[in-house]
């Protein structure tokens, strides 16, 4: 059972930042890929940024620049730190966790959180 919880969200103004944290718990685990997707009501899911365990990160060109994905791998945390805000960044965000390893043995498996709001106000 794993589970994942997002914090962070809130109301903004365009231009200013915020950092949402997705903190995985339930089990001793490792995670392959952490990464956060936004979906606006009537329009896809969308990934925002990804974050593989050695490191490696993707974004999405919306955000590129103005977003960066981190990771703890100790803590089984990732986080957005997301800045130069604007209203089109409006969305609920979505943490997800995919590919999950015990030692070495890859159970395989995804998780998502629940969503937290966030509105950037122009």
């Amino acid at each position: 059972q794993v589970q994942l919880v997002e914090s962070g969200g809130g109301l903004v103004q365009a231009g200013g930042s915020l950092r949402l944290s997705c903190a995985a718990s339930g089990s001793i685990f490792n995670i392959n890929a952490m990464a956060w997707y936004r979906q606006v009501p009537g329009k896809q899911r969308e990934l925002v940024a990804r974050i593989t365990r050695p490191g490696t990160t993707n974004y999405a060109d919306s955000v590129k620049g103005r977003f960066t994905i981190s990771r703890d791998n100790a803590k089984n945390t990732v986080y957005l730190q997301m800045n130069s805000l604007r209203p089109e960044d409006t969305a609920v965000y979505l943490c997800n966790a995919d590919g999950f390893y015990s030692g070495t043995y890859f159970l395989g498996g995804s998780s998502w959180g629940q969503g937290t709001q966030v509105t950037v106000s122009s």
